[in-house]
């Protein structure tokens, strides 16, 4: 792994940040997601031979990171390149592949992820949502509720994580199903966030959703391994979303603390106003790198070492993120409460980080137990 990035890599990071600059913090969604989607940057994770560059999530975390330092971040390039179109390119059949990877990559189709559950959390052996054979037709029945689930009123499936029967033991085994949007018994109810994104929440209900044998992604008996291979992708990319964020914000302190004057001098100058900006830039300079080496394992297929990167890079992310806003909201003062600066509403925003889609207090359940062999507490 070169901790100095590519020449590609720095070509790719200028032209995406270009493209935020363009469109800014006030910018249109669907216009931005279909130049991005023109200029081959949502698809640049997934196949050549489907449509996409060819890159992995190194790449794609670039593009989103970029987007977000800009003010412009597209929420759905985690859930739909990154998650979904990973899953399919990795465990899809043939005919799967061909059907939605090339509309992944142009953005002509999108597809939402559903795992969270109202009673389940981030506890993924509670899911409830189960699948089961309809034995006359051969046909899936899948039953549940999901909770938290982006962009479903934009997408035009879901993947959806449910639990089969194993036939040899009768426990309950994770699988991934692709349920599209218009599917009788599958429904919606928009949930009313304090957050406002361009992208929604939603709860969905599945009741008795019929779908064929083949909405199976990957195998019935892999279990753990095909959902973690989006689970991983969704924390780098959730990091990526946070350090753009991250450095949105301070972009803004900076500019500030150089242009304001008081008493002749630039506050910027003063150490209790630079230090911190400071301190910002260093923890959110770390948690790219962590980011990074979680995007390298991962795409050089270490599944288990990219477990571990892709949690702490999501936690150093999401702490940085808090700090960076806080720390700009604070050195500009009132002016960062107001809509001409745009902080103010990153306040909330920057908590995601913290909370979804997996919380700092279950990522350090996963470093004490899995990586320093302390007794598991849960």
């Amino acid at each position: 792994m070169a901790l100095i990035e590519s020449e590609e890599h720095k070509a790719l990071r200028s032209a995406v940040a270009a493209l935020g600059k363009r469109h800014g913090r006030t910018f249109d969604r669907e216009a931005l997601w279909a130049e991005a989607a023109k200029l081959g940057y949502l698809g640049v994770n997934l196949p050549e031979a489907y449509g996409g560059g060819g890159g992995g999530i190194a790449e794609l975390s670039i593009v989103l990171e970029e987007l977000g330092a800009a003010g412009c971040p597209l929420l759905m390039m985690v859930v739909s390149p990154a998650i979904c179109g990973t899953v399919i390119a990795r465990f899809g059949t043939e005919d799967q592949k061909r059907t939605w990877l090339p509309g992944l990559a142009d953005g002509t189709r999108t597809m939402a992820f559903g795992i969270t559950e109202p009673d389940a959390g981030s506890n993924s052996h509670r899911i409830t949502t189960t699948a089961r054979r309809d034995p006359d037709t051969g046909d899936w029945l899948l039953t549940g509720r999901k909770v938290f689930i982006s962009g479903v009123d934009l997408a035009d499936a879901t993947l959806i994580v449910g639990r089969t029967e194993d036939a040899r033991t009768g426990t309950l085994k994770p699988c991934l199903f692709i349920v599209p949007r218009d599917v009788p018994g599958f429904t919606r109810r928009r949930i009313d966030m304090e957050l406002q994104a361009a992208e929604k929440q939603f709860e969905l209900t599945l009741d008795d959703v019929r779908l064929p044998a083949d909405a199976l992604v990957g195998d019935e008996d892999a279990g753990l391994l095909q959902l973690f291979a989006g689970l991983n992708p969704e924390r780098i990319m959730t990091a990526a979303f946070a350090i753009g964020m991250g450095r949105y914000a301070l972009a803004q302190a900076i500019t500030y603390a150089r242009d304001r004057t008081v008493w002749k001098t630039p506050i910027g100058a003063h150490q209790a106003i630079a230090h911190p900006l400071a301190q910002a830039h260093i923890d959110l300079e770390l948690a790219r790198l962590m980011m990074q080496k979680a995007a390298y394992l991962y795409d050089a297929g270490d599944d288990v070492g990219a477990g571990e990167a892709a949690n702490m890079a999501k936690y150093a992310a999401g702490e940085a993120c808090v700090r960076a806003v806080d720390q700009a909201v604070h050195t500009l003062g009132g002016n960062g409460l107001t809509r001409e600066f745009g902080l103010a509403s990153l306040i909330t925003a920057a908590r995601v980080a913290r909370i979804a889609p997996v919380s700092r207090e279950m990522i350090l359940n996963y470093v004490s137990h899995q990586t320093l062999g302390l007794p598991k507490s849960y």
